[in-house]
């Protein structure tokens, strides 16, 4: 019964610290605050810590917790005294406490901001990381609190405790008394500790992943009794893929007699199974899902691909059905493909899994493919395993996911597998919607300098079944900042598999020129205008004629390859009638050839109804379904093989040569080859932030803290946004106020002549063709006249709120943005002013903060960018000043996230120099960013 006095002890519930963690073998856990309740499962937890541990952690030998020990390990304030735990199936595996101290070391409030770390953790699950990731949360939470400093006292002999410390990263300082080591550290987070932190992340996810993909037993739940059903296609999938582990059937209604299905042992309950299972396929009814999600979670099944439909794709019941599914699994530590999903495939010749509902194993292979959609992954893997029509010929796939709600196992986790995973070199991924972009972004960009990340990405509203970050920003501003961070971004699923092809077989061009030959002329025009209108450099196409023997092929090959002026080659083809005209497979090799003796460069081939050349060029096995043979009153199914090499492919390790149905899609994809080429080598030198003596940190912070205390959320005004931007170096020209003639008059004078009259109401703001803007008026009478002009046009002044603003030197009007948005972070935005950025929306975004290589290219991104550069003659303005603003801006929002929207406009841009006539700022509360606090799983 508790008392008064705990009641008083027990504070608010901090929810908002609960969290699920990936832990370093892939296994997860669950991190909380420990509360008044956790009594009994505190003391079985310590029950199970070893003697040597209890020692290490109270420097003696401590046997059992007392009364007083469980009541202080338990009553927290949640504020000056905090513990948490990690915990799986609802029991303790470690935990960890802070108290906080004063400068005696003696127990102490706010503000003292120094704490006493102490942890312990199971020894069954020591090393699995589970310190590491208690220390980033109760960090988090100490910070929160506003402790600064941790301060850990270790026995010598503890080392891995020490190394915990000493690995996280933080600026440290480490002595040696009285036998003990101690180690203070700071809180706040390094370059190094979130580098350490984001690497044990990827370990971690990959890992758990990986769980997934190569399981050493596999149980499939809810297989039919009769031929037939989902459960039972998937095992026979399984079997007829050759999977090489331990493979059971499940069915509670299988018969207690019932030893085997199909050849496959046969059990009523997961329980049953003699053994470890590593992977459960689950195929039953929505209703009988969480009695399956406990049996495999008290055997110690890794994962669960749940192929179950009737979850958040069937609406709010469904939606709550799918949150207590994830929440029921990750209780276990289990992590979950699905539900809703279509399986997962890995065709590693030690693994051959085919847990999916596809009927037929893929080719081997070194792509990686992801779809949320079960139709969109099964026309992935037929485009790229059939023959004929088109992009003709066989890929090989190495793993394929497909996660169907993705309630758990998201795009994000497979990237952190595919990054270092050696058996994939090109990455696919059809994605309806991305849960977290900001962090898809920073792993695409890390992935896309290792692999090429090709992604086609939904336009419309994200599925039902998907838990997605609301976001502010346009479509075509995500599909930019992904194409920032590497991603060859594609718009159908016929261009994913023409990219694919492409950079699954051929090294990557050195840059934009292409040679073209073959024997067709129109054909070879056809070729040369799509390179130009994909911003290709293409040379004149060498006309072979429809004479051409194989032999002149190879040699016109073999020289274009050779010559240093060509970065890639396009070959096209045509049927030729003759004794003399080659056939497909002559053909095929002549190329082929020219190409391995002539290495490092691209070669596609574009051919018009040669359907015998595409499969030479490709060199594929048959992947046509298995044989039936039939025998009086029986019928035998003959198993299904991987395809093998037939006995003419060329040797392991020669690039294949991609044959395309069409000029335009073999050159899309060459195009995106030279994209991402340059995007690699640019990548390899990725620029700094640059530093500037006139930006004044503490003045803006301090200016923000003085605005912010007047409301939550507020746009500034014009005098105050003049001086926050003044604080990092950013002049905004001086525009007086003029509500009379005389005041318009006053301000010129003051201003000096010649001036600009405007009218700043919202509807005729920044629209100089509806005539709200007066430019060179040269003296008084003029002024007067251009008033009276605009109240006679537009009505009294009190509507159009006139100001006069000096006169900039001409040059072009742009526009500058920024915005923070929830979902992708803080983004920066340049276009032109008026029509170019407002009716065509031609705009260039880039994640904050911008390096000075990138300021540069997102100056150069916009269509409209030769009318900055001197086009037509027109004299070119100062693009380096103008570079210096967006870093300005840049390095404003990264600095102080409080900055939530900053709009300059115009910002005219002389042949030198740049005036910014126009500035708006909002303050607001910075939204959370979760990608700077501790690892978590997505929370439901």
């Amino acid at each position: 019964m508790q008392t008064s006095a705990d009641r008083q002890d027990r504070h608010e519930y901090p929810a908002h610290w609960e969290a699920d963690v990936v832990l370093r073998d892939g296994g997860t856990a669950r991190i909380r605050p420990i509360t008044v309740d956790d009594a009994d499962r505190l003391v079985s937890f310590y029950e199970q810590v070893s003697d040597e541990s209890k020692y290490y952690r109270f420097f003696a030998p401590y046997p059992r917790l007392s009364a007083k020990d469980v009541h202080r390990f338990t009553h927290h304030d949640f504020v000056d005294r905090v513990g948490l735990a990690a915990t799986i199936g609802g029991e303790f595996i470690a935990t960890v406490r802070y108290d906080r101290i004063g400068a005696d070391g003696m127990p102490a409030s706010a503000p003292a901001d120094e704490a006493e770390v102490a942890f312990l953790v199971q020894d069954a699950h020591q090393g699995r990381g589970v310190a590491s990731a208690l220390l980033e949360h109760i960090a988090a939470v100490a910070r929160e609190r506003g402790i600064r400093r941790f301060a850990a006292e270790v026995l010598p002999a503890n080392t891995k405790m020490i190394k915990v410390f000493t690995d996280a990263g933080y600026t440290q300082k480490r002595s040696f008394e009285d036998g003990v080591v101690r180690l203070e550290f700071d809180l706040e987070p390094t370059d190094r500790s979130l580098a350490v932190q984001r690497a044990r992340e990827q370990r971690a996810e990959a890992r758990s992943v990986r769980r997934l993909l190569r399981p050493g037993s596999v149980a499939v739940v809810g297989v039919g009794r009769a031929p037939g059903g989902v459960g039972r296609s998937v095992l026979g999938n399984l079997r007829d893929a050759g999977y090489g582990g331990r493979l059971h059937a499940v069915n509670k209604a299988f018969p207690q007699d019932l030893a085997e299905v199909d050849g496959v042992p046969a059990y009523q309950c997961v329980r049953d199974i003699e053994g470890p299972v590593d992977l459960a396929v689950v195929a039953v009814p929505a209703e009988y899902v969480p009695a399956v999600v406990a049996e495999c979670g008290e055997h110690g099944v890794q994962g669960l691909v749940v192929l179950s439909a009737g979850y958040a794709e069937s609406g709010p019941e469904g939606r709550e059905r799918q949150r207590a599914l994830v929440q029921h699994a990750r209780a276990y530590g289990m992590r979950i493909i699905g539900p809703n999903a279509f399986g997962i495939i890995n065709t590693a010749p030690d693994v051959r899994l085919n847990a999916s509902l596809a009927p037929e194993m893929p080719r081997p292979g070194r792509i990686g493919m992801f779809a949320q959609s079960g139709a969109i992954g099964i026309a992935l893997l037929s485009r790229l395993h059939r023959r004929g029509g088109g992009v003709t010929g066989v890929t090989g796939v190495s793993t394929f996911v497909s996660a169907g709600n993705r309630a758990d196992v998201s795009g994000n986790d497979v990237l952190q597998y595919w990054y270092d995973d050696a058996e994939t070199d090109v990455v696919l991924m059809y994605l309806e919607s991305i849960g977290n972009p900001r962090k898809f972004a920073r792993l695409a960009r890390r992935t896309a300098a290792a692999k090429p990340l090709v992604v086609v990405q939904g336009v419309g509203s994200a599925p039902q079944g998907h838990a997605v970050r609301a976001t502010r920003l346009p479509h075509a501003t995500v599909s930019a900042l992904l194409r920032q961070a590497g991603v060859i971004r594609v718009d159908t699923i016929t261009e994913l598999v023409d990219a694919g092809l492409l950079l699954a077989r051929q090294p990557l061009p050195a840059g934009p020129r292409v040679a073209i030959l073959g024997n067709s002329e129109s054909l070879g025009m056809l070729t040369y205008d799509r390179c130009l209108a994909e911003g290709l450099r293409p040379s004149s196409p060498l006309d072979l004629t429809t004479g051409a023997t194989a032999e002149d092929f190879h040699r016109a090959l073999t020289r274009a390859l050779a010559d240093d002026t060509n970065d890639a080659v396009v070959v096209t083809a045509i049927p030729a009638i003759g004794e003399a005209s080659p056939g497909d497979a002559e053909l095929a090799e002549a190329l082929r050839s020219a190409a391995a003796a002539v290495p490092g460069k691209p070669v596609l081939v574009v051919h018009v109804e040669l359907g015998g050349l595409a499969e030479a060029l490709s060199a594929a096995a048959s992947t046509a379904p298995a044989a039936v043979e039939k025998g009086p009153g029986t019928e035998v199914r003959t198993p299904k093989r991987l395809p093998t090499a037939p006995a003419d492919a060329p040797p392991e390790g020669t690039h294949l040569i991609p044959a395309y149905p069409a000029a335009e899609r073999a050159v899309r994809a060459l195009a995106e080859a030279v994209r991402y080429g340059q995007w690699r080598r640019e990548a390899a030198e990725p620029g700094k932030v640059p530093e500037y003596d006139d930006i004044h940190e503490k003045g803006a912070a301090r200016l923000i803290g003085e605005l912010l205390a007047r409301g939550e959320g507020l746009t500034i005004s014009d005098a105050e946004t003049c001086e926050l931007l003044g604080e990092y170096g950013i002049q905004v020209r001086r525009a007086l106020s003029a509500p009379t003639p005389d005041d318009a008059a006053e301000a010129a004078r003051a201003l000096g002549y010649p001036v600009a009259l405007k009218a700043t109401a919202p509807h005729l703001r920044h629209r100089a063709d509806l005539g709200g803007v007066r430019l060179d008026l040269a003296d008084e009478e003029q002024l007067r006249r251009a008033y009276a002009e605009l109240i006679d046009l537009f009505g009294k002044p009190e509507e159009l709120r006139p100001v006069v603003q000096g006169m900039a030197p001409r040059g072009v009007d742009t526009v500058v943005r920024a915005v923070i948005d929830p979902a992708a972070g803080a983004v920066l935005s340049f276009g032109l002013a008026g029509a170019p950025s407002q009716l065509l929306g031609d705009m260039a975004h880039r994640l904050v903060p911008v390096t000075d290589r990138e300021a540069t290219s997102l100056v150069r991104s916009i269509r409209t960018a030769p009318l900055l550069f001197g086009w037509r003659g027109s004299t070119p303005v100062d693009t380096p000043a103008l570079e210096e603003l967006l870093l300005r801006v840049s390095r404003l929002v990264d600095d102080h996230p409080e900055v939530v929207a900053v709009t300059l406009e115009p910002v005219v841009v002389a042949p030198h120099g740049v005036s910014v006539l126009g500035a708006t700022v909002r303050l607001a509360p910075p939204p959370a960013r979760d990608d700077l606090g501790p690892r978590t799983m997505p929370a439901y």
